[in-house]
């Protein structure tokens, strides 16, 4: 059966350029060192890329989240740090104030640095990550902590602007952590001894407000009277107990900062490991396996020259062939 040549040069057409069109995917596949370019090439995979790109964006949020939130806990305990070097120095200045051999200007003085210590404890506690204050509760905004103070200008006491709740934050799917940002536990002793009597007439202060307008007061006392024994006691007594109890508070405080810390680095070590084996499922997917490709290149480049040596023999085909 005779065929005619119009058949073999469009057989010899179409392998060629079918050879031409799997070259040329192959090199684009170790150009691109991408497996899967369009959907097309592989509709499954594409599929699986898609998910695990989804997964990898979600899991560098929570990475960020985690981040920041150390940086927020590294802060807070920085604060927490300066606030306890301050409530020390206060400390000693009552256990000064209270040894009754002090004159009306050693205990005015003791008063000063007392006042300026509690500032720079209010100036601690009003510290902020970026622009939001971290002991604000959810009002990250509102500056938390301002010492009041009456018509002269005297310190009376400690107010609080923040929220009462905890800020929350995802670190993971479905796993939420509440950073430590409720100021207002900052305000409250280690015992709750509102109303307990200390000694003589003393009675425990409720929070830090009430504590530092006892403060004052005594210090006031003795101030106008260097020899009022009952201020001296309570400030000997009643007052550096309270003071240990905020002391304390503020340990505690740290304590649990540090606790959330722990929890952070934890979850930042496990979502670094869930990014690597997201990348390592995804790369398994979508990239080449470069020898391999580059195998399959070499063949389909002999087929493709074989194709083309075939073809310079079929185009030099004429009629004196047939004679």
């Amino acid at each position: 059966m005779r065929i005619a040549n119009s058949v073999v040069y469009g057989d010899f057409i179409n392998n060629l350029n079918l050879n031409a069109s799997t070259v040329q995917d192959t090199m684009h596949k170790l150009s691109s060192g991408k497996a899967v370019s369009k959907s097309s090439d592989d509709p499954l995979a594409a599929a699986k890329i898609m998910d695990y790109t989804k997964a990898l964006a979600q899991n560098k949020t929570y990475g960020n989240t985690i981040s920041d939130s150390q940086s927020w806990t590294q802060t807070q305990d920085s604060a927490l740090s300066s606030v306890s070097t301050a409530l020390t120095r206060i400390r000693s200045l009552i256990q000064s104030s209270a040894n009754g051999t002090n004159s009306a200007d050693e205990i005015q003085a003791n008063k000063d640095e007392i006042s300026a210590s509690l500032s720079t404890m209010v100036d601690a506690l009003n510290t902020s990550y970026g622009d939001r204050y971290v002991f604000a509760g959810q009002s990250t905004d509102t500056k938390p902590f301002s010492l009041t103070k009456d018509a002269n200008g005297e310190i009376t006491g400690l107010s609080y602007a923040g929220s009462n709740s905890n800020l929350t934050r995802e670190i993971s799917e479905g796993v939420n952590l509440d950073l430590a940002t409720n100021g207002s536990q900052l305000m409250q002793p280690t015992t709750n001894g509102a109303s307990a009597t200390v000694s003589g007439n003393y009675t425990k202060a409720t929070d830090l407000n009430d504590y530092i307008g006892k403060l004052m007061t005594n210090l006031n006392s003795i101030i106008k009277d260097p020899s009022d024994k009952t201020a001296q006691t309570n400030l000997s007594n009643g007052l550096l107990a309270d003071l240990d109890n905020f002391t304390n508070s503020m340990v505690n405080a740290r304590t649990n900062i540090g606790a959330i810390e722990n929890r952070l680095q934890a979850s930042a070590s496990l979502n670094t490991s869930q990014n690597l084996a997201l990348s390592q499922d995804k790369s398994n997917v979508q990239n080449v396996d470069v020898a391999q490709t580059y195998m399959q290149y070499q063949n389909q480049m002999t087929a493709y020259r074989s194709t083309l040596a075939m073809g310079t023999k079929i185009m030099q085909t004429t009629i004196l062939d047939y004679l």
